[in-house]
C-alpha cells in the first residue's frame, strides 16, 4: 500500500491539486483544502511538543464543528490515534474510555474539558473559532512548546509526515457484554479502503456530504472522511442535538448531495414523506433491518433518488456490504447487497463449512478491513477473530444471512443475544450488569420490543429484590448517571420471576413477546389540561402511541427516547407555529413544562409580532 493510501497523504495530495476547492464548512468557518492541510499540520506540530506520536492515544471531546476536523487530522498528522468520545456521554462512561484507552492527552471545547472533569495537565482547548493562521486551531495557554518549530517548515515537514497504514487510526468503543465497553481497533488501511472503494460511495469533487452523526458513532467516519477523499466537501450540522426541521434545514442550505442516515431515522423521515428526499442525489441507510414499505414509498415519491442499503459491524470498518435500491427490492426482505472495499464475506454453518446458496448460516467477515481486534481484551479478540482454513483472518459477526443464488446477501437476524435500536448496538448483558448494581434490583434481562419492523423499544425486565418497591422513574435516572443513554431502557416490566426456558436459561424471546402495552399514568382528575398542554398530551400520544392524560407525564418515563423527541418537536412546531429545541425539550421533559415553554415563545412571538405593526 503505498502512501496514499492515508487519510492524510489524500488530503495532502488534494491540497497541492485543488489548494483552494472547499474542503470543510460549519456555516461560519470554511476551509479550503489547503487551509485544512497546514492547519492540522499546524496543530500536529503542537501536539508533537507534547509527546504525542506513534502509538499515543489522543482524546478528542469536541461539538460537531471545523475545529474537530482538524483535530482528528493533526493527531494522525502527529502519528497517534484518536479515541472520540460523546459530549452527551455520563462522567462515568468518558472517565472510563480515556482510563481503559490510555489517553495521553484530550482535545476539545473548553466547556465540555471541565464537564467531564477530565484530569489537569491531560487536556489542550481548541479555540472556538476554528482554524486559521497562527496556530489559531488550538489554545496554545500552558503547553509545553520547547523545541517545537512552528515555522512554515514545520507546517510543510508535518504536511508530509507519512502514516503507517498499519497504524491504528481510531479506537472505537462498543457495548460489552461483561458491563464494560470494548475498544475496536480500526487502522488506518481499513478506514482509507473504504472511502476509496469504487464500489462504495460515488463521490465527485462537485459533492457535499453532510456530517451529523456522533464522532463515536462508525458513521462518522464516511461522512467526514470519504467526501475529503475524493476532493468533495464536508458540511458540519453543528446543533448540538438537531431537530429534523434543522437537518433538513442543513441538507438544503448547504447544498448537500450525499447523507448517511441511521436506518431508524430513515423510517420516520419516510413516514412523513420529508422534503429531505427532493434535495439528495444519494442516500445511504444503515444500522437495523431496513422496511421494504418505507424504502418503496420513498423510492416512489423521489424516483430520482439513489438509496443504498449499508450492512456492516464496527470491526469491519463501518460498511462490509451495500446495496442499491431498486423498487423491485421492497416486495420482500430488502438485500444486504455485495461486499465493498476488498471486504470479503463467508456464510458458514456451525462446523466452519460454507453452506449452499439459499442457505441461512452465520456471516463471517474476512480482508484487509478488518479491525485489529479489542485493546487490552486478547480473549475477547481470540473469540471473535479467528485464522480459517484457506481465508486467513476472519471475524465471526454473530449475524444470520443466507447468499442468493446471484451472489446478493439477506440478512436474517442475529445468532446471539446481541440487539440493535436506532443503530446502535447494544450488549444486553451491559445494561444488566448495571441494573444488577441497584439495591432494588435482584434479577434483570434486557430486551428489544418491536410493535413494528420501523420502531423498537429497549425494555428492562426486572425482579425486585426482597422488601423492595422499585419506582423505574428512579432507576431510570440512576442507570443515566453512568451509561449513555442509547443503552437506558425506554421500557420497563416489573415481574415475580423471569421466565425460564427448559434449559434454564432466561427466556428472552417469551419476554420480548410478552408486550402488554406500555404503562400509562392515570389521569389527575383535579388537574384539566389546558389548551398548550393538550397540545403537547396530543402530539406525545400520536410519537408514542398510547393516551398521555396527565400534565406531570414525564416523556422518558411514558417510554420516549430522542428519537421520538425529534417528531414531536416536530408536530408541535406544524401545530403551534413555534419550536422546541431538542435539548429544552429533553431538559424539561413533563407535559406542563414543554406547554410554558411554548405559552412564552408564543407570548414572546405575539409581541413581536405587535410591536412590528
Amino acid at each position: 500500500m503505498s502512501a496514499v493510501d492515508t487519510v492524510p497523504a489524500l488530503i495532502a495530495r488534494h491540497a497541492e491539486e485543488r489548494p483552494r476547492a472547499l474542503a470543510v464548512t460549519d456555516g461560519t468557518t470554511v476551509l479550503t483544502y489547503r487551509e485544512l492541510r497546514d492547519a492540522a499540520a499546524r496543530l500536529a506540530a503542537v501536539l508533537a511538543a507534547r509527546g504525542i506520536g506513534p502509538g499515543s492515544a489522543v482524546g478528542l471531546l469536541c461539538a460537531r464543528s471545523t475545529r474537530l476536523v482538524v483535530a482528528q487530522l493533526a493527531v494522525w498528522c502527529a502519528g497517534g490515534h484518536v479515541v472520540p468520545l460523546d459530549p452527551a456521554y455520563p462522567r462515568p462512561r468518558i472517565a472510563e474510555m480515556t482510563e481503559d484507552a490510555g489517553v495521553r492527552l484530550t482535545l476539545g471545547d473548553k466547556a465540555l474539558l471541565a464537564e467531564a472533569g477530565l484530569p489537569e495537565g491531560h487536556t489542550l482547548v481548541l479555540a472556538e473559532r476554528g482554524a486559521g493562521p497562527d496556530l489559531e486551531g488550538a489554545d496554545l495557554e500552558g503547553a509545553d512548546l520547547d523545541g517545537a518549530d512552528l515555522d512554515g517548515a514545520s507546517v510543510d515537514g508535518a504536511a508530509r509526515h507519512v502514516v503507517d497504514p498499519a497504524a491504528t487510526a481510531l479506537l472505537l468503543y462498543t457495548s460489552g457484554s461483561t458491563g464494560r465497553p470494548k475498544g475496536v481497533r480500526i487502522p488506518h488501511r481499513a478506514i482509507a479502503d473504504l472511502i476509496t472503494a469504487p464500489d462504495a460511495i460515488a463521490l465527485g469533487p462537485r459533492d457535499r456530504v453532510l456530517f451529523h452523526s456522533a464522532v463515536t458513532f462508525d458513521a462518522s467516519t464516511v461522512e467526514l472522511w470519504a467526501p475529503l477523499a475524493h476532493g468533495a466537501a464536508v458540511a458540519v450540522s453543528t446543533a448540538d442535538r438537531p431537530t429534523a426541521e434543522e437537518l433538513a434545514g442543513d441538507v438544503e442550505r448547504f447544498g448537500v448531495t450525499t447523507l448517511v442516515l441511521t436506518t431508524a431515522l430513515f423510517h420516520h423521515f419516510a413516514a412523513r414523506q420529508s422534503r429531505i428526499f427532493g434535495v439528495l442525489r444519494t442516500l445511504v441507510v444503515g444500522g437495523e433491518v431496513l422496511s421494504p414499505d418505507h424504502a418503496g414509498a420513498v423510492l416512489r415519491a423521489f424516483p430520482w433518488l439513489e438509496l443504498v442499503n449499508g450492512y456492516g459491524p464496527t470491526e469491519g470498518t463501518t460498511f462490509t456490504t451495500m446495496h442499491r435500491v431498486d423498487p423491485a427490492d421492497c416486495t420482500g426482505p430488502v438485500p444486504i447487497g455485495r461486499t465493498v472495499g476488498g471486504a470479503r464475506t463467508l456464510v458458514l454453518d456451525e462446523h466452519l463449512a460454507p453452506v449452499p446458496p439459499g442457505t441461512v448460516g452465520e456471516l463471517w467477515i474476512a480482508g484487509a478491513r478488518l479491525a485489529d481486534g479489542y485493546l487490552d481484551r486478547p480473549e475477547l479478540t481470540a473469540e471473535r477473530f479467528r485464522d480459517l482454513p484457506g481465508i486467513g483472518r476472519a471475524y465471526r459477526s454473530g449475524d444470520l444471512a443466507l447468499q442468493r443464488p446471484d451472489g446478493v446477501l439477506e440478512f436474517h437476524g442475529r445468532g446471539d443475544d446481541q440487539v440493535k435500536v436506532r443503530g446502535f448496538r447494544i450488549e444486553p448483558g451491559e445494561v444488566e450488569h448495571a441494573l444488577l448494581q441497584l439495591p432494588e434490583v435482584a434479577e434483570a434481562a434486557v430486551v428489544v420490543r418491536r410493535p413494528g419492523l420501523a420502531d423498537a423499544a429497549l425494555t428492562a425486565c426486572i425482579v425486585p429484590a426482597e422488601g423492595a418497591r422499585p419506582h423505574t422513574d428512579t432507576l431510570r435516572a440512576r442507570l443515566a448517571e453512568r451509561l449513555p443513554a442509547h443503552l437506558v431502557p425506554t421500557a420497563w416490566t416489573v415481574l415475580a420471576a423471569l421466565p425460564l426456558t427448559t434449559s434454564g436459561k432466561v427466556d428472552r424471546r417469551a419476554l420480548a413477546a410478552d408486550d402488554d402495552g406500555p404503562a400509562t399514568r392515570p389521569a389527575d382528575p383535579g388537574a384539566q389540561l389546558t389548551p398548550i398542554q393538550q397540545a403537547v398530551a396530543d402530539a406525545w400520544a400520536r410519537a408514542l402511541g398510547h393516551p398521555v392524560t396527565s400534565a406531570a407525564a414525564d416523556f422518558l418515563a411514558e417510554g420516549g427516547h430522542s428519537l421520538l423527541a425529534m417528531w414531536v418537536v416536530d408536530d408541535l412546531r406544524e401545530d403551534l407555529g413555534v419550536e422546541l429545541s431538542l435539548a429544552d425539550f429533553l431538559g424539561h421533559p413533563t407535559v406542563a413544562a414543554q406547554a410554558d415553554l411554548l405559552e412564552r415563545a408564543l407570548r414572546a412571538s405575539h409581541d413581536t409580532s405587535g410591536d412590528a405593526r
